[in-house]
């Protein structure tokens, strides 16, 4: 079982606080045929607002496939977890078939990846207040060239197909890391419109030409390319903040974003 590694951290680490914090951050509104989503991976207090608001029009799925970069670089280039994932709401169980149909992929098995990594954790609080009886397939990216992640998204939606799954897509990823708010807005709207147009070799350009800071471009494109494989013809923004706007400090910001895509 993969333990809590950042609760108490990065979100409240005793349930019952932790569902009054979730509660006061999700509005579950009408569903959204919602087949893949960017969202942010901060601590709570900065952006969780913008994650929630991902969080509250998903749809029911059977598995929740998480994208999220290898900030530690540990394991494996690209790596799957098998395990079963716990936190102060209580355990997930990952989805095995989608792991098996994975193998032998650019996707390895590897658990070490996910051992002290924050980028998926985060996200299952928010679905363990939405939905029950779900699973999920925690996937790490260290690798997140352009070729790479289009492959991973393809890999992804294939074993979709094949399982016949009822899935959605969840990127996580910050954008703008540590520059001041006007250059945070700036480089990550130029970003964002290359991911709400769902154009994967534009949104690289950007990244190059911008040299963005952003730290999942790679899972954002591989959810992109998996949604599109999927049917997904259009992204839409749901919110985007800095955590310059939590605590007042424009001077060197983190830029937050959540897109839909359907």
């Amino acid at each position: 079982m993969r333990l809590a590694a950042v609760a108490g951290q990065f979100y409240l680490g005793r349930g019952v606080e932790l569902e009054h914090q979730l509660d006061g951050m999700l509005h579950p509104e009408k569903e959204l045929p919602v087949l893949g989503a960017v969202v942010p991976h901060a601590g709570y207090i900065y952006s969780g607002q913008v994650a929630a608001a991902v969080y509250s029009c998903l749809p029911k799925a059977e598995t929740y496939v998480i994208i999220g970069p290898n900030h530690h670089g540990l394991g494996s280039p690209v790596a799957l977890s098998r395990d079963s994932w716990k936190t102060p709401l209580g355990v997930v169980e990952s989805d095995g078939d989608m792991a098996d149909a994975l193998a032998g992929s650019i996707i390895d098995h590897d658990e070490t990846a996910h051992l002290h990594e924050h980028s998926i954790e985060v996200q299952l609080p928010f679905l363990q207040r939405r939905f029950q009886g779900f699973k999920i397939l925690p996937i790490c990216m260290g690798l997140q060239d352009e070729e790479t992640a289009a492959e991973v998204g393809r890999e992804i939606s294939r074993a979709i197909e094949m399982l016949h799954r009822r899935c959605v897509i969840i990127a996580s990823s910050d954008f703008t890391h540590y520059e001041p708010q006007e250059t945070a807005r700036s480089v990550d709207t130029r970003l964002l419109e290359a991911i709400l147009n769902m154009d994967v070799p534009e949104l690289y350009s950007r990244v190059r030409r911008y040299d963005a800071s952003a730290c999942g471009y790679g899972p954002i494109a591989a959810t992109i390319t998996a949604s599109a494989a999927l049917g997904a013809k259009a992204g839409r923004l749901q919110a985007y903040a800095t955590s310059g706007d939590v605590s007042g400090d424009y001077n060197q910001v983190v830029g937050y974003g959540a897109v839909v895509f359907f």
